[in-house]
């Protein structure tokens, strides 16, 4: 299936975050862009979407393709196909089909990552020949960097292509791209390949690494495979370890290695076959991995060097950790799991995670956040403000959570603990205390700051609670309006 109307709105909206003055100029696309129709397809009218790749080699020139049809000396681009599973994709395919290039050849740039460079409006003149009105042509176009040092030799496609050019940013045929090139090169866009993903070699000092099982979903990258916590680059972030603490936070939140450092540039390969060199920093942390609140895949476990060949890894990274651990040999043995010590509880005693969450009233009304569908706890259902506790007291960490994903600032004096809920999600999980505290006093307006996790706040009648809503934050209001302190859920399975 071809990109979605919703996902080229996504994309068009943060172009024109960028570039507002744009706007009019795209009226057409966003109102297309509002009507039951594929704008990718050909025959779509007005106008219909395209894609264009702006490949820069390191001497900063731009490939350019002479186009045999309209005679004009074009960036390597066309229409979107139905077996394109985003823009981007259309537009390493049509590179690839016009210039003989390979994905692989190519890498994305850190100046614009995935998002368009530019998008230019063209018109296009009737052709009775093929019985085409004259319609206009949204061409999305992304820069690429070539991974080698040297352009490899083109196989221009005869049939449509009449030659290859390669112009310096100051020559490049389209206006407005041509003005994105020359700005975008005081920012650093040179034409030579670096990391735009981080990731995270966690050890433990005693021969551990720590290891992520990836979900198994259409479109995820190395899916069901074993690899390293971490993730690409935003255009947000200032440095690549702000990239990493960032997928960091919202991947295992509270897990902090200490010590991080950079070790090694992995090179990968994207779902799109493009070359992604990632920049791994090696780092130290000894907790219990079962403890973790993975928000992101379905496993994190520790594992021994002795295990790699066993398991089904990322590509390299079993080599990757064999040089950590030859460079880094253990100095202590591995800490055990988490456990109370001896003189702590009876034997059997069973660690609980713990859980704060914010009951927030006003006029009978309750505070309750819609999660994000693909977040990996309860996605797509209503769920009171809620996080997991560092090393740090439970109002303290509320106060904290509350701040980071809505802005209401709290007071911890102000907190006070109005329920309990002792849950267990099924038989053989970890079980769980969750805490439910209502504030005497606090202020500012309810504000999405993580949008990844949470699409809305709402306030919703405690009466008439929303659906789907998570099942214990359900137990808990209900038992704040009863007057009951503590509930209990899913111990009777």
């Amino acid at each position: 299936m071809p990109p979605s109307s919703s996902a080229i709105r996504k994309t068009i909206e943060a172009y024109l975050d960028r570039h507002p003055d744009e706007r009019a100029a795209l009226a057409g696309l966003l109102a297309m862009l509002e009507q039951p129709v594929d704008v990718t397809a050909r025959t779509a009218l007005p106008g219909h979407v395209t894609c264009s790749a702006v490949v820069i080699d390191r001497d900063r020139r731009v490939l350019h393709i002479g186009h045999r049809l309209t005679g004009l000396l074009l960036c390597p681009g066309g229409h979107v196909e139905a077996g394109d599973r985003t823009l981007l994709a259309a537009a390493v395919r049509e590179v690839c089909e016009e210039a003989g290039l390979r994905p692989g050849d190519l890498c994305l740039t850190p100046q614009f990552l995935d998002e368009p460079i530019d998008v230019g409006v063209h018109d296009i003149d009737v052709n009775p020949g093929r019985d085409e009105p004259a319609h206009q042509h949204f061409d999305v176009r992304f820069a690429f960097y070539l991974t080698a040092e040297q352009p490899p030799a083109l196989a221009l496609q005869d049939e449509e292509v009449a030659g290859a050019q390669w112009l310096p940013y100051a020559d490049v045929r389209s206006p407005t791209l041509r003005a994105k090139l020359l700005t975008a090169e005081a920012d650093g866009l040179d034409g030579c390949p670096e990391p735009v993903s981080a990731n995270a070699l966690i050890h433990d000092g005693g021969g551990r690494y720590l290891l992520h099982l990836r979900d198994d979903r259409e479109g995820m990258w190395e899916p069901w495979v074993l690899g390293l916590v971490g993730g690409k680059r935003s255009r947000d972030d200032a440095s690549l370890e702000a990239t990493l603490r960032r997928e960091l936070a919202e991947e295992v939140p509270g897990l902090k290695p200490t010590g991080l450092v950079p070790f090694a540039v992995q090179e990968a390969t994207s779902v799109d076959g493009l070359a992604v060199p990632i920049s791994v920093y090696a780092g130290r942390w000894s907790g219990d991995a079962e403890a973790v609140d993975l928000r992101e895949g379905v496993l994190l476990k520790w594992f021994t060097v002795d295990t790699l060949d066993r398991l089904r890894l990322s590509p390299g990274l079993g080599d990757l950790i064999r040089r950590h651990a030859a460079e880094h040999p253990v100095v202590q043995e591995p800490p055990a799991v988490a456990r109370p010590l001896p003189d702590e509880a009876p034997a059997g005693t069973v660690p609980h995670i713990v859980g704060v969450h914010l009951h927030l009233e006003r006029e009978g009304k309750v505070l309750l956040g819609l999660r994000h569908p693909d977040s990996a706890y309860a996605g797509g259902s209503w769920h009171a403000l809620a996080g997991h506790l560092e090393a740090e007291a439970a109002t303290v960490g509320l106060a904290r959570e509350a701040y980071e994903e809505a802005g209401l600032v709290i007071d911890p004096a102000d907190l006070e603990l109005v329920h309990t809920v002792h849950t267990v999600d099924r038989p053989g999980a970890r079980p769980r205390i969750q805490l439910f505290f209502r504030p005497r006093h606090w202020e500012g307006t309810p504000e999405v700051r993580e949008p990844d996790r949470c699409l809305a706040w709402e306030w919703w009648d405690a009466k008439d609670l929303p659906e789907p809503i998570v099942p214990y934050t359900r137990v808990a209001i209900e038992g704040i309006r009863a007057g009951r302190p503590y509930s209990e859920l899913g111990w009777e399975h």
